[in-house]
């Protein structure tokens, strides 16, 4: 694969706190998992339509996350623990 795209599937909306409030009023949702996507050959800043593990794409958001020097990892380094282990199996194989 020539190039992949970092995609962040988040929390869903509307979580909901002990007193009725959004629980993270003016916060960023949580990262629950880092994905990798294939690159759209006619659009190639956009992803495919599914992620290396199989997730639509669609509801993920795009991180323009891209490693700064050879040998860094796919994914946010500060985000390890969130990375997909499927999309990282499938990047080994390929």
């Amino acid at each position: 694969m020539a190039s992949i795209i970092v995609l962040f599937e988040l929390e869903p909306d509307g979580a909901i706190g002990a007193e009725g409030t959004d629980s993270a009023e003016g916060a960023e949702p949580a990262v629950i998992a880092v994905h990798a996507a294939g690159a759209d050959p006619d659009v190639p800043e956009d992803p495919q339509p599914y992620t290396l593990c199989g997730l639509e794409t669609g509801p993920m958001e795009h991180t323009h996350y891209r490693p700064v020097r050879p040998g860094e990892p796919w994914y946010p380094p500060t985000l390890a623990d969130q990375r997909c282990q499927e999309c990282e199996r499938a990047l080994r194989t390929q």
